[in-house]
């Protein structure tokens, strides 16, 4: 049974298509990326997997199961996180508040526990803690856990959106241009970020990226999609060599 499986799915917003008859398959513990041009409906994808958008056709299964239009928190409780291209953190609130937060799906504990101060409450409150904490160590952000995000340069603060989405204990993590604004030095720590993540959580992930530096060297199998349907899929030797690719988005100076 493959993690995620999408169908022939279709989106259309009015008049435009956005995504057209798409099909993928993730198996557990695979590295894969997706890119194409801008405007190519990398990122409504995403949207579409993680519950922001419901298909015009077609369907998403997850661990085998139909999460096809189910909200976002309940595709994020199932096991599927994610990252955004633009970062998405809550910049009046600290490191440490913002992976706590992450953790609601997960509280285990009810309104007049939290009221009360009853001894769930408080046994839950410190597990959310350590292991707040222990994502943060773990991405080296111990330091910055009572700073606030806003305070943080640009590859610190990318940093942390993606310690938030793996507090969640994702099956599947999804990063949405990872490397978007980050200067050379940062990419290269990028790159040794998502590497140890991926060697060191059992997790899959699942990215869109323009930095081909990032995703040649990252992924095992890539899926290339232009104006919304797929025009090529392989490893990244296949796609670097496929001339419907370097047609349509690398560019023959890129190779």
């Amino acid at each position: 049974m493959s993690l995620l499986e999408i169908q022939n799915m279709t989106q259309r917003f009015g008049g435009l298509t956005a995504v057209s008859d798409f099909s993928v398959r993730l198996e557990k513990g695979e590295l894969c990326g997706l890119i194409g041009p801008n405007g190519a409906g990398k990122t409504t994808i995403f949207n579409l997997v993680s519950g922001f958008y419901t298909p015009t056709v077609g369907a998403i299964e997850f661990n085998g199961e139909n999460i096809t239009g189910k909200k976002p928190h309940k595709v994020t409780g199932k096991g599927v996180a994610r990252t955004f291209q633009n970062i998405r953190l809550w910049h009046d609130m600290t490191v440490l508040d913002n992976i706590r937060v992450s953790q609601h799906n997960h509280l285990g504990y009810g309104f007049l526990d939290a009221v009360l101060r009853l001894p769930r409450y408080n046994r839950r409150t410190s597990e959310i803690d350590a292991w707040a904490f222990e994502i943060l160590e773990a991405l080296q952000l111990a330091q910055y856990a009572n700073e606030y995000p806003k305070n943080l340069s640009y590859g610190l603060r990318r940093r942390v959106e993606i310690a938030r989405a793996l507090s969640t204990k994702p099956k599947l993590l999804l990063l949405d241009e990872p490397a978007a604004g980050l200067n050379t030095a940062d990419l290269d720590g990028l790159i040794s970020l998502i590497r140890w993540i991926y060697e060191n959580f059992d997790i899959t992930i699942w990215m869109i990226e323009h930095q081909m530096q990032v995703v040649m060297t990252l992924c095992q199998r890539i899926q290339v999609i232009d104006f919304g349907a797929t025009i090529a899929q392989g490893t990244p030797k296949e796609i670097q060599n496929n001339p419907e690719v370097i047609k349509a988005y690398l560019g023959d100076d890129t190779i």
